[in-house]
């Protein structure tokens, strides 16, 4: 039995001479063909790590003073590098998460709770970190913890960021937060969850703000989804089990629309429609609509 061999890409090329270089003790040396690697898709994330690591020329590091590593198993930042628009994925995830940060500020202003003085902020549905490097380098990281359903998601985040991390569930009344948060962020969770489970979650999570706090969420909301064509039913409400995640059943992690109305109906029939301080329509990624809730004191 005969072997084809195969031939390595120029990116892989490249990044084997880099290697090399860096092991040599020459990270001058090895700087500028990382930076060629980096421009290829199938060693971009390898080179980058490198890039970082040491330090060298083009450092997201340098420019943007917080940590930019990223994860090989982040599907957010894969999502950047198959989508059409994004030019430079690396540049388009890291400045995704700094655009985040400052709508949430903007936000969190309009209520009269600016996020700076957040004193325990919990990123729910996490991920692998997009937006909490942002959030770690303004209130720093003893302030902030993540949840998320994918355990290497919470396990990167609290390596990497230094944060505090729990693992969430797939039922939310098996939520198990260790305690009670003053602002509870949840982007793009329930523009994913279907009909059974959208209610539960927006309860559980609810339960585990502070008296005194908020509850921010947001959601796929009418623009989204006439850009998408999508077909509302009566109560305004759509869900197809498909996501960018590769991680989570898409029965339970789809993609989900809804109007202002279902949302509304949602809060009111849980938390009380008297909790909702907020709403803003396209506030996210010109995209997603957003709800805060206050919690009684």
């Amino acid at each position: 039995m005969t072997t084809t061999p195969t031939t390595a890409s120029p990116g892989q090329q490249l990044l084997a001479q880099a290697q090399q270089l860096l092991a040599d003790g020459d990270p001058a040396g090895a700087s500028p063909l990382l930076l060629q690697a980096r421009a290829e898709k199938d060693t971009m994330l390898a080179a980058h790590a490198l890039i970082e690591r040491h330090d060298l020329s083009g450092s997201f590091r340098n420019i943007m003073g917080l940590d930019c590593t990223i994860s090989p198993a982040d599907d957010i930042f894969g999502f950047f590098v198959g989508h059409p628009s994004s030019v430079n994925p690396l540049r388009d995830y890291l400045a995704d998460g700094w655009r985040t940060l400052a709508e949430l500020m903007a936000v969190m202003e309009r209520v009269g709770q600016p996020l700076v003085q957040s004193r325990a902020f919990l990123e729910f549905a996490s991920g692998h970190g997009r937006f909490t490097r942002h959030l770690v380098k303004l209130l720093g990281a003893d302030k902030v913890t993540v949840s998320d359903v994918v355990p290497d998601a919470v396990d990167f985040a609290a390596r990497t960021f230094g944060v505090q991390g729990f693992l969430s569930a797939s039922v939310p009344e098996a939520l198990a937060a260790p305690r009670q948060y003053d602002t509870v962020f949840v982007l793009s969770l329930f523009s994913h969850l279907p009909r059974g489970t959208w209610a539960r979650w927006l309860q559980a999570l609810y339960d585990t703000v502070a008296p005194g706090g908020m509850l921010v969420f947001s959601t796929h909301g009418i623009k989204a989804a006439q850009f998408h064509h999508v077909p509302l039913d009566a109560e305004g409400f759509f869900f197809a089990p498909s996501s960018e995640s590769h991680a989570i059943d898409p029965n339970e992690y789809g993609t989900a629309f809804t109007t202002e109305a279902f949302v509304r109906a949602r809060i009111a029939e849980t938390v009380g429609a008297d909790r909702l301080e907020y709403f803003a329509p396209v506030q996210f990624w010109n995209h997603q609509d957003v709800y805060v809730l206050r919690k009684k004191t």
